[in-house]
């Protein structure tokens, strides 16, 4: 599924799939981000509305710790 709607897709449905991209197909989210061409502030500040951070480590965003 295409992200290209991140700006207004129900942003559990987004959630899961960022991760699943994060977790199958990209190994960063400068990855994903270009990969998608959406931009990494504003994907953050959506995922941000329900307490999610990107984690590097893991390469995914889970709550904030």
């Amino acid at each position: 599924m295409s992200l290209k709607n991140y700006q207004t897709m129900d942003v559990q449905l987004l959630l899961g799939l960022v991760n699943t991209a994060l977790r199958n197909d990209c190994d960063s989210l400068d990855d994903l981000v270009k990969r998608e061409d959406i931009d990494a502030e504003v994907l953050a500040e959506r995922l941000g509305t329900i307490g999610m951070v990107y984690h590097a480590d893991i390469n995914q965003f889970r709550a904030a710790q």
